[in-house]
């Protein structure tokens, strides 16, 4: 998850190692703290963690000495917003130029895009000696990566528009140049799109398709999850979904590919993740907003009683509101405040862009 705690300075904060501590705490057996960015000039939000020559050693080596306690594993998920960079901090560049439904940006130049590699590579290699145990590419949800795959918001007639193939061109490069930079033995994870679950995206069909590109890399877990942040769409979270949303799609890439796969995505009671890791068609069960409710749900589905979270229920909710709340959540459980957390969406949406505000400002002071 973006868990907006970092301090508007690109750094680390006591809150953010408390908050993965809890959850070490809480049996999980990977953490995987996003968005970390290697381009400060492209953030998802000005909470997110930047790595580089501005970042703050001392912080960064107590968060991940807190994150992996107990055997936990801690990974940085490795992103670039592209056409959805935060306009207040950034200028947006993603494969093509935008200006549709809200979203508006210029394209990035074939100079640009083959500066990607080396960026994802450099984090990467900042990750590891920081004492991260892993990176994830992040190639969903609509940010940069995940636009190069979408017809939708890649329109390039160069070599890196087209095809499936042509699309994922620069996916392969970026994982290639980070394996190069971290050596055999260190993980590398990606986070794709089965979906884009937009008129023009990414279909089923082409993701499916990447996977089959996917199993011819050194690619260590491949995370399934759908949906793209596009303005006035609702995410797959705020569904009313019963069950984990992309286990479909985990069944047919489970024969596209040999590497291990995860699903994200719905899963709100421990017989579903049972079910899904019977099946046999996903090795790893992710878990996001039932962590924010039951920060201890990892040990109480490992233990013989079991039991799953007690979910909010909301009647009405701006646009943007569950996951603001969810996200002020963190913040409570970072804080150790929980118990006292009774704000509804429409108070958590204005303290989060409060805060988002405050942040802006020292983002900019800090790296313009």
């Amino acid at each position: 998850m973006s868990d907006s705690l970092a301090n508007g300075e690109g750094d680390s904060t006591p809150e953010q190692a408390h908050l993965y501590q809890r959850w070490a705490n809480g049996g999980i057996g990977l953490s995987i703290i996003g968005e970390v960015q290697g381009d400060f000039r492209y953030p998802e939000k000005p909470g997110n963690l930047v790595f580089g020559k501005h970042s703050h050693q001392q912080a960064l080596h107590s968060l991940v000495a807190k994150a992996t306690i107990n055997g936990a594993h801690l990974w940085a998920q490795l992103g670039h917003a592209g056409a959805l960079s935060h306009t207040p901090i950034s200028q947006p560049a993603g494969p093509s130029a935008l200006d549709v439904g809200g979203i508006k940006c210029r394209a990035l130049s074939v100079d640009e895009v083959r500066q990607l590699p080396d960026m994802f590579a450099q984090t990467a290699q900042f990750a590891k000696a920081a004492g991260f145990g892993g990176v994830q590419i992040h190639a969903a949800h609509g940010f940069l990566l995940s636009q190069f795959l979408s017809p939708l918001f890649n329109a390039r007639q160069d070599a890196y528009g087209g095809s499936i193939e042509a699309r994922s061109s620069i996916i392969i490069k970026v994982i290639n140049k980070v394996r190069k930079a971290v050596g055999p033995a260190f993980p590398i994870g990606i986070k794709i799109n089965s979906s884009d679950m937009l008129e023009g995206g990414l279909t089923e069909a082409e993701a499916l398709d990447f996977v089959r590109i996917l199993d011819t890399t050194s690619v260590d877990l491949i995370e399934i999850s759908g949906g793209t942040y596009f303005p006035g769409t609702k995410a797959s979270s705020d569904g009313a979904s019963l069950g984990p949303y992309f286990v479909d799609f985990a069944k047919q890439a489970r024969s596209a590919t040999a590497i291990p796969l995860m699903a994200t995505g719905g899963f709100k009671y421990r017989q579903q993740a049972i079910d899904a890791l019977a099946g046999g068609f996903v090795d790893v069960v992710g878990l996001a907003r039932a962590l924010v409710v039951e920060p201890n749900l990892a040990n109480l589905w490992l233990s013989a009683q079991g039991g799953d979270p007690v979910y909010p229920r909301f009647e009405s909710t701006p646009e943007g509101g569950i996951t603001a709340w969810y996200t002020m959540r963190i913040t409570a459980l970072g804080e150790d405040n929980e118990h006292t957390f009774a704000t509804d969406p429409a108070s958590a949406l204005a303290l989060y862009n409060q805060r988002d505000t405050l942040r802006c400002v020292k983002w900019l002071k800090r790296f313009y």
